[in-house]
């Protein structure tokens, strides 16, 4: 199953501070539409210049970084991206079937972490 990361501490550079934040919105609206997926609030993604961001992950599999949600704009956007990479074998979705707000703002893609992270000898 796929997880989505939320940054609760995100809100944009020169914007006053709100009470709740950006990301606290999200991660609470993203909650309330999609009970069937694991939705996991975080302290801090070092994307702050990008903000609102969240991360996509899941075993095994390809990992995305998403900046620049607006809460009230796209969670819809941010839940179909999960489902589509909750339903990829590798993660790796096909980039036309990504919302048009993802693929313009998707900050990095990092690879799996290989079942064994063991070396070969030198």
């Amino acid at each position: 199953m796929s997880t989505l990361f939320i940054c609760v501490t995100c809100r944009r550079e020169g914007e006053a501070p709100a009470e709740p934040r950006p990301g606290a919105r999200l991660f609470a609206k993203l909650q309330e539409q999609a009970p069937d997926l694991d939705i996991v609030s975080v302290e801090c993604l070092s994307n702050c210049n990008r903000s609102c961001t969240a991360a996509v992950t899941a075993p095994g599999k390809w990992t995305y970084v998403v900046g620049g949600l607006d809460p009230d704009q796209h969670a819809g956007d941010l839940l179909q991206f999960a489902h589509l990479h909750d339903a990829s074998a590798d993660g790796l979705t096909v980039w036309r079937e990504r919302p048009a707000h993802i693929r313009k703002n998707t900050i990095a893609r990092v690879p799996p972490m290989p079942m064994s992270l063991s070396k070969e000898p030198s």
